[in-house]
């Protein structure tokens, strides 16, 4: 009962013995890491998803918290905005 675990794009498989068929290997595996390390947007979006995800379960485990951290930044926010009018009006 052999379960074979899915190879990622970046890897290049083991056994084998052709030095063609693993240069190309080599070459596809590191055209990939290559495509995963400059595609900015997708990087973007998930870490965009992590922190949503990781706000959500923050927002479970402690709600009180949440609306504090809500409550503190609207306030960083206001004070930041009420500044810079106030530095653009004198």
């Amino acid at each position: 009962m052999s379960t074979e675990v899915p190879l990622p794009r970046t890897a290049v498989p083991l056994g084998i013995t052709d030095p063609v068929e693993r240069a190309r290997a080599e070459l596809k595996a590191a055209l990939a890491a290559i495509e995963e390390k400059s595609n900015v947007p997708k990087r973007v979006a998930v870490a965009t998803d992590r922190g949503v995800a990781k706000a959500r379960r923050f927002t479970r485990d402690n709600p009180g918290g949440a609306v504090a951290a809500v409550g503190a930044a609207a306030a960083v926010v206001g004070l930041a905005v009420w500044g810079l009018v106030r530095l653009y009006t004198r």
